[in-house]
């Protein structure tokens, strides 16, 4: 407000002392006055009145999180608000079955349980496929043995024929006995018959078919003798042989040969023949030479041959 009033009192000044000066000039003093060039600035005028303070403005952006603190003192502990211990629930219904564990190690063996109930006879298997080959190449012929004691005398002879030449057909006989047994593993003679075997272990029927493909019949003991011989083909730790005793009960009850002929020699195992085989079965002689009657012919025994 202050410099409306000082400027319009300098131009009031101004004017009053144009109008006090005589004219000097007069041809130039009804002229129109001409502005002048600009004078030079005047000098800074005296500070104003300070204003009546503006509106607030707008909040500022937020500035950046200050630097953590230092971690304050601990509380003071609070009241246990712990309830006493509750009784147990119900038992629950049981989980799921679990996978099998890993077997555990082998524990130490239990007594021996009671004997068992005899099982049922088994179905007779399928006769098998027979494995026996032909006989190999005649193998040199040993040396001979050593001649053994002389034998006691026996009885006196029927009254032969006359003649002067020897039993051909006897030797003959002989040598052909002689030439089949050298071609078997196991040999072994008792008076004029050998037992041959190639040490094979057969059900009965493959033992039966061996024999008969060769000619030969399965051994059958006639005396205590050939029974002794017979065992000799034994090899740990199997001592049974099949031998030629007719299987069908119906047939004699064990009582005859394969060729339907009774036996003469019989060397029987005590409760033996045995009395629950019904239908069929196969004999065998064991390793102190009883015999012994089995319904499961399908098992596997040694199988001799009789020359």
């Amino acid at each position: 407000m202050r410099l409306p009033i000082l400027f319009c009192i300098i131009l009031l000044m101004t004017d009053v002392g144009n109008c006090q000066d005589p004219c000097y000039n007069p041809p130039f003093c009804n002229m129109i006055p001409v502005p002048g060039p600009p004078g030079m600035p005047g000098l800074n005028g005296i500070p104003g009145i300070k204003g009546e303070p503006g509106l607030q403005g707008p909040p500022g952006l937020q500035g950046p999180p200050g630097p953590r603190g230092l971690q304050g003192p601990p509380g003071v502990p609070g009241l246990s608000r712990e309830a006493p211990e509750g009784k147990p629930g119900p038992e629950g219904p049981p989980g799921p079955r679990g996978p099998v564990g890993q077997m555990g190690p082998r524990g130490t063996p239990g007594a021996a349980g009671p004997t068992g109930f005899p099982g049922q006879p088994g179905i007779p298997g399928l006769p098998g496929v027979s494995k026996i080959g032909p006989p190999g190449p005649k193998g040199p012929q040993g040396p001979p043995g050593v001649t053994g004691p002389a034998g006691p005398q026996g009885p006196p002879g029927e009254p032969g024929v006359s003649c002067s030449c020897p039993d051909i057909k006897a030797i003959q006989d002989r040598l052909t006995k002689l030439d089949m047994a050298i071609n078997y593993s196991f040999v072994r003679k008792v008076g004029q018959k050998y037992f041959v075997s190639n040490m094979e272990r057969n059900p009965f029927e493959t033992a039966v078919e061996f024999c008969s493909q060769r000619g030969l019949e399965l051994a059958l003991p006639q005396n205590e003798e050939e029974n002794n011989a017979l065992i000799e083909v034994f090899k740990d730790p199997y001592t049974e042989a099949w031998i030629a005793v007719n299987k069908k009960k119906a047939e004699g009850n064990f009582a005859l040969d394969m060729n339907n002929q009774t036996l003469t020699f019989t060397k029987w195992e005590t409760g033996q023949p045995d009395t629950s085989i019904q239908d069929a079965g196969c004999t065998m002689v064991s390793e102190k030479g009883f015999w012994k009657v089995n319904k499961e012919c399908f098992l596997n025994a040694f199988i001799v041959c009789q020359i």
